[in-house]
């Protein structure tokens, strides 16, 4: 479960994925609107400081669509979190890209 105040960790290989935060439909579509700034550091950390649905995908063509690598969470109000814990850091790592064949 994620809670406002947890910091979502995406960890991957910088230059060959990024991180857009998209709506619902972007999500779905696999596509960010025009003007999203991307994530690209490879080690992208976000606050999540509200409670509510929260989407993510990799921008990287194909990453998406084809890979499947995109995220969809429920952020709830920290009232809801059990105990009086430290804040949580959730870490998502992008798998390596498989090896294309060359053709002949």
């Amino acid at each position: 479960m994620f809670f406002v105040g947890d910091n979502l960790v995406f960890n991957y290989q910088e230059g060959v994925h990024n991180v857009l935060k998209v709506n619902g439909t972007g999500f779905k579509q696999c596509a960010a609107p025009a003007g999203t700034v991307p994530l690209t550091s490879g080690n992208d950390v976000i606050n999540l400081s509200t409670p509510g649905r929260k989407w993510y995908i990799c921008g990287a063509p194909n990453h998406c669509a084809v890979g499947g690598q995109k995220l969809a969470i429920t952020v709830m109000p920290s009232s809801f979190a059990p105990g009086a814990s430290p804040v949580s850091v959730i870490s998502v790592t992008a798998p390596s890209p498989s090896p294309t064949a060359g053709c002949s």
